[in-house]
Order: C-alpha cells, then structure tokens, then sequence
C-alpha cells in the first residue's frame, strides 16, 4: 500500500470512528472545519494554500498531508507548492525544515500516484 493510501484510509477510518461517537461539539468543529476552505471571497485552492502554510508553521504533519492532497487535487502545481514551501520556511524558520523534507517526500508520492 502506498504512503498517499496509507493515509488516506487511516484518516477516514479514524474520523468515521470520532464522528461515529456522536460528540456535537467533534461533529460542529468538524462541519466548521469543512466549510472554512470552501470557496468565498477567496478561492478553495488559495485557501488550501493557506492551510499548508499555516500547518507547516505548526509542524503538523497529518495537516500538511491533508492539505498537499487536496492541493493536487486542485491542480496545485510543483513550483506553486515549493512557493508555499518557501513561504512557511520563512515564517517558521529553521524547524520548518524537517516537515518540508516529509512534505516533498509526500508530493512525489502524489505525483507517483497519478
């Protein structure tokens, strides 16, 4: 199995099994969550852009994961994700490093994939 349905399938087999619990308040952030990257005044790619930077600077490696994917499926490309990647480095310095390693180790397997 590749690292790209690695994910993929463990992260909607946890969510069902967080959702399934029937928490409103997990339900409600979840939905908000959903919601905030659909398009408004600005775009979904632009605002999926945002959320990689943002997990990026937060060192979240599941956000940055979830948001390349997304990405790609926009049709996000190479050089506009390594602009992000430029972008989140700066903002977060040197410990931001690391997870763009495991961020174009994830590109590639998404551009592996297609």
């Amino acid at each position: 199995m590749s690292m790209v349905q690695e994910f993929n399938e463990y992260r909607s087999r946890m969510n069902e099994k967080i959702l399934g619990e029937n928490n409103l308040f997990l339900k409600r952030f979840f939905n908000l969550d959903t919601t905030a990257y659909q398009d408004g005044a600005l775009d979904k790619k632009t605002k999926e852009l945002l959320g990689l930077v943002a997990s990026m600077v937060l060192r979240c490696d599941d956000c940055i994961r979830y948001h390349l994917g997304t990405c790609f499926e926009l049709g996000v490309t190479r050089a506009e994700v390594f602009e992000v990647f430029s972008i989140a480095n700066l903002v977060g310095g040197s410990i931001c490093i690391p997870h763009t390693r495991r961020a174009v180790e994830y590109w590639e397997a998404l551009e592996q994939e297609k």
